[in-house]
């Protein structure tokens, strides 16, 4: 493999390397022994030059080996997790549970675009004018209903699942978005400034989701057991350039450029992580089943798994204009696959030295698509839209329309 003929290339070099780093040593005593003596130590200056400058060679030449190393290292996606199913696509995936019954409509169900533009309320061509496709502008009511949902989503993760909410940035720079591993191998997908945010000469990007800052807050932190396990909640924009998905999804909010996401991110210790990802994936069910909507709950298997993730249940809400499932959260373990390259640990009591922490994260939920599910699967014949008991609350009304 490449990775191999690497190594035996880097291996030999430093053995070349170091061999140079001791001869110019014994040179250099030689040297001083020479002119201790009044001795000539022309001839020994001449081979200390030529070893000096094969030594500097093959230091450059080592570094830029460690450095391909380095980038190929940061390139390998991590092992799926022994009960991961085999696979090559989202076909192969294994339904794990369903739960709720897709409604049967006694009327012709219209999709999220026309109850949004039958409302006055969704504006995809006012979007394009002010940006470009693949953005949308929402007003009045529908505004009203993407923003409760935001909230909704967050009482429920900090009261009853007991998440701390976190406001972070929408800029990262590129250390976090290799901690997490969306850097150097999915570039594309970000949107990077062209102006930088300090003096430095690092890269800075967009957020594609708050799981990179979120899990970045432990990059180069020794946590002590009992801080853990830690679970945190933010709700953000997140802006994608859906650089592989060119001609999918066009019509309205399944797929677009800026999104938002109420995120939940855990960071437990290496015996307690599948135990949280079974909960963690009950907890972003949790929003389904308190907005009636149907939904199940599938397990990808290798071909389908995400670069980071050992282990994924995409949990996908059911969408009655395009009768199908659609992928409304995605629910990760990495183990210790983000924590190596973000160097973050916790300190063991047992052996009082510092080890790998695992993390996961998963949405809870992706507001938009909530949104578009909600507003079709609790659609009236009139265009008018029934609001779920529990987000009552939160707009002041049983029906929006």
């Amino acid at each position: 493999s490449e990775f191999s003929e690497l190594e035996a290339q880097r291996k030999t070099l430093q053995l070349e390397t170091e061999a140079l780093q001791h001869k110019k040593k014994n040179l250099s005593r030689e040297i001083g022994q020479a002119k201790a003596k009044g001795h000539s130590s022309d001839d020994l200056l001449e081979q200390a030059n030529h070893v000096q400058k094969e030594l500097s060679d093959n230091e450059k030449a080592l570094k830029q080996l460690q450095q391909k190393l380095h980038a190929l290292q940061m390139s390998l996606p991590n092992l799926p997790a022994e009960d991961v199913p085999d696979g090559q696509s989202e076909a192969d995936n294994i339904e794990i549970r369903a739960k709720g019954t897709p409604r049967s409509f006694d009327f012709e169900p219209r999709d999220h675009v026309a109850l949004g533009e039958g409302l006055d309320n969704m504006h995809f061509d006012l979007a394009a004018k002010l940006t470009s496709s693949r953005f949308v502008v929402m007003t009045g009511q529908v505004a009203r209903l993407h923003r409760a949902l935001s909230q909704f989503m967050l009482d429920l993760h900090v009261r009853e699942h007991g998440y701390t909410e976190v406001y972070v940035p929408y800029i990262v720079n590129e250390d976090s978005l290799t901690g997490t591993g969306q850097l150097p191998k999915f570039e594309e997908d970000l949107f990077r400034l062209l102006k930088p945010v300090d003096d430095s000469d690092r890269g800075f990007y967009l957020i594609p989701t708050a799981e990179v800052p979120l899990t970045n807050i432990w990059r180069d932190v020794i946590l002590d057991a009992d801080q853990l396990p830690v679970k945190l909640v933010a709700h953000t924009p997140c802006f994608r350039s859906e650089a592989g998905a060119y001609g999918k999804d066009t019509r309205g909010m399944i797929r677009q450029h800026q999104f938002d996401k109420v995120e939940l991110v855990q960071c437990v210790k290496p015996e307690d992580s599948w135990d949280a990802l079974e909960k963690l994936t009950h907890e972003a069910e949790t929003v389904l089943d308190l907005l009636d909507i149907p939904y199940r709950v599938v397990k990808l298997c290798a071909g389908d798994l995400g670069f980071s993730a050992a282990k994924t249940h995409d949990i996908e809400a059911w969408i009655p204009s395009q009768k199908m499932y659609r992928e409304i959260s995605s629910c990760s373990n990495f183990l210790d696959f983000q924590a190596r390259r973000m160097k973050a640990r916790w300190r063991n009591p047992e052996t009082r030295k510092p080890e790998l922490l695992h993390t996961l994260n998963g949405s809870g939920l992706a507001v938009g698509r909530t949104l578009v599910a909600l507003m079709e699967n609790h659609q009236n014949q009139d265009g008018s839209i029934n609001i779920p008991e529990a987000l009552q609350p939160y707009l002041g009304t049983e029906r929006i329309g």
